[in-house]
């Protein structure tokens, strides 16, 4: 696929298979196209590996963290549960809009959770509202802790964001899906891998071994479940904002 932006004309071009479209630059279609090369040369580039919050890296794309705050306000569970921990900059977003709330906590799940980003989290003046789990998020004893978590009645949204093999993801929804209330929600993390084919740094099986494709054979299965984004709060345009977490959002019907 060929793109021309040509700033004197305000054109835009697109070349694929020998078919040829022109846009105007300043449309939608145009905006598309540059969000789409954007974000694969920002994740060739590990764009998202610059940001924290509240003094620790949280390795997101901005965009996405402003569409999980939406969501987040909108549902003010009582526990929100993230697989994969790494600096625990992602934890400590969740746990600050529990504390501006004042209500939720938050519970992180890695396999390996190093003693200084653990001695940070811990040290954090949000630490009350996290519990830390280490473990593989799949392994059933872990999953058992995280259940003896969840109090009666609660309302439980889930974020997957850990290994993002197909199979990792499809087993962490089969075992963390069912904690996920009726009318919340279960994320999940990186499904725009699937979209990376040829971008620097992306696995030769990306186009099939991807979160995005555990999300359709778990779907696929369990129709108390649908692919279904969140109302946007403020939207006076219907630009799609650069995302990692392509078909990520899955919510509990019933």
């Amino acid at each position: 696929m060929h793109y021309t932006f040509d700033t004197d004309s305000n054109q835009f071009t697109v070349e694929n298979g020998g078919e040829r479209k022109l846009h105007d630059l300043y449309s939608s279609d145009s905006f598309d196209a540059l969000n789409q090369l954007w974000r694969n040369v920002g994740w060739a580039q590990r764009f998202s590996y610059q940001f924290t919050w509240l003094g620790r890296p949280i390795i997101q794309l901005p965009a996405d963290m402003i569409r999980y705050q939406e969501l987040i306000w909108r549902q003010r569970p009582d526990l929100i549960i993230e697989t994969g921990v790494a600096h625990g900059g992602s934890l400590l977003f969740a746990a600050s809009l529990c504390f501006l709330l004042s209500k939720g906590r938050v519970v992180g799940i890695d396999i390996e959770i190093r003693p200084h980003n653990r001695a940070a989290i811990l040290s954090h003046p949000l630490a009350p509202l996290i519990t830390l789990v280490e473990g593989s998020s799949i392994d059933p004893s872990v999953t058992a802790e995280v259940r003896a978590l969840v109090n009666p009645g609660e309302t439980v949204l889930v974020v997957l964001d850990s290994g993002h093999t197909k199979a990792h993801v499809l087993a962490e929804l089969e075992a963390y899906a069912p904690l996920v209330t009726p009318g919340s929600y279960v994320l999940v993390a990186d499904g725009v891998m699937r979209d990376l084919a040829g971008v620097p740094g992306a696995g030769s099986d990306w186009d099939v071994n991807n979160p995005a494709a555990a999300v359709k054979e778990f779907l696929g299965a369990h129709s108390e479940f649908r692919l279904e984004s969140p109302e946007a709060v403020f939207r006076e345009t219907q630009l799609a904002p650069p995302t990692y977490w392509v078909d990520g959002f899955l919510r509990r019907v019933s």
